[in-house]
């Protein structure tokens, strides 16, 4: 059986063939520029990659895209879409409405609809994948798996704010947190790692991409989280600002007469490294022109590098006793500067991190230990793999037998878990580094 993955996003659509049978991707890539013009897609599958121009006006044109990609006999993983069982889709924001993934039905639609404004940027899209996806593929299960469910298990105390309380009754207005499947995901590999049931693991796990956020992990759940009713609050991102002073908005928009529509696309799309530095919000730009003597983009690693140690501290309050640090996403997994940064200075509260460890860490294929010997809190990087929870997500509901992550096993959770195409992976980056063999953890 074949599970296909979605995400679409405002302008793109990413996707995944994953053959259940045998545990292995099959395809992956992108569409992006939907709506716009010179949309194309890049396909990667039997060690190919092929980019391909095609318009796509909407959603339904680009998901027939990736359809006829994928059933291709030259670029295809499979001879019809009759193979594919079922349809997981990624969703941004369930609001209190939804608390796990589901199959989706018009009900279910309706409730999406409902928390738009709870994510207004990404929302439509999703809705729109999913619609234009169940147009082309009728009678197979959609399943929708959204970011904000690994999150449910927050106490009151960590997901409310001080405001008045007609604005949560009336509004629903609350911290709901984001990059809910890779948490769920490297929480319980961190678990595996650590050689303890999720349910004794207390974790700090610091999402790091464009898009970025931490996690407090509990027992094995969610506690706190950075990211608030939007993914805007909380660490210095991309593009975004994370947090700051409430009235800074309303100071600006009163000195240059700006729109809130105006100030809303300031703070998350012109904002962070990207405001810091003037030009650059790829992490690796900012690091090359660091290198090269670049003032604001060395102020630009600093400042985000004290926010993660910031709420690296206050979670360990929080916590207690924690057993591990984990990065994850794209600069969590490929930026040891951000992660040295990030952890310096800790070697007081039992974090010591290990620099030539770190430096060796720089791989998407394995997961590897980056603390010293003498650390009482270990540091791990645990390459994220969220379509593979999208996927198990999906396949449960089709079969019935889906329950919350508390209650549900995932085969990434047995010790013996491998993923096929990232050994292979790893087998090519050891050929090119090979002190990465030094840091590759197994499982206890």
């Amino acid at each position: 059986m074949t599970i296909l993955t979605l995400n679409c996003g405002s302008s793109s659509a990413k996707y995944q063939v994953y053959d259940w049978d045998n545990k292995e991707v099959l395809a992956n890539g992108v569409v992006e520029r939907i709506g716009i013009e010179g949309s194309c897609i890049t396909h990667k599958a039997k060690g190919n990659k092929v980019e391909l121009e095609s318009p796509c006006p909407t959603h339904k044109e680009a998901i027939e895209l990736i359809l006829k990609m994928i059933t291709d006999k030259e670029t295809g993983v499979i001879s019809d879409l009759s193979e594919i069982g079922a349809v997981g889709h990624r969703v941004l924001h369930g609001g209190e409405k939804f608390t796990k993934s589901v199959l989706v039905t018009p009900e279910v639609l309706d409730g999406f609809r409902e928390v738009i404004d709870l994510g207004p940027l990404h929302m439509p899209a999703n809705i729109m994948g999913i619609e234009a996806a169940q147009k082309v593929m009728p009678n197979v299960p959609h399943a929708a798996v959204m970011d904000t469910a690994w999150h449910q298990t927050m106490p009151a105390e960590n997901f409310m704010y001080a405001i008045p309380h007609e604005w949560y009754e009336k509004y629903a207005a609350r911290k709901y947190g984001f990059h809910g499947t890779s948490f769920l995901y490297t929480a319980k590999r961190a678990s595996v790692l650590l050689g303890k049931k999720p349910e004794d693991t207390n974790v700090i796990i610091c999402h790091i991409g464009n898009g970025a956020s931490m996690c407090a992990v509990k027992n094995g759940k969610c506690y706190d989280t950075t990211m608030g009713i939007t993914p805007l609050e909380g660490l210095v991102m991309g593009t975004r600002s994370g947090d700051l002073d409430p009235a800074l908005p309303f100071y600006i928009m009163r000195k240059t007469g700006m729109s809130a529509d105006e100030m809303d696309t300031a703070l998350n799309k012109k904002s962070g490294c990207l405001g810091v530095t003037g030009k650059y919000a790829d992490r690796r730009d900012v690091e090359m022109a660091a290198k090269d003597g670049d003032e604001k983009a060395k102020l630009c690693i600093e400042m985000e590098a004290l926010r993660i140690k910031k709420y690296i501290g206050a979670y360990m309050a929080e916590l207690g006793h924690v057993d591990a640090i984990v990065f994850t996403a794209g600069v969590g997994e490929r930026g040891p500067v951000f992660r040295l940064k990030s952890t310096q200075g800790l070697e007081n509260y039992g974090i010591k991190i290990d620099e030539q460890k770190n430096q060796w860490s720089f791989t998407t294929n394995a997961e590897t230990c980056i603390s010293a010997d003498d650390s009482a809190t270990k540091i791990f990087v645990i390459p994220t793999d969220e379509e593979l929870v999208m996927t198990e997500d999906a396949y449960a509901l089709m079969k019935g037998t889906y329950d919350v992550h508390t209650n549900f096993t995932y085969s990434f959770q047995s010790k013996d878990y491998v993923n096929k195409a990232r050994e292979e992976g790893l087998k090519a980056d050891l050929v090119k580094r090979p002190d990465l063999a030094k840091v590759v953890v197994r499982p206890m």
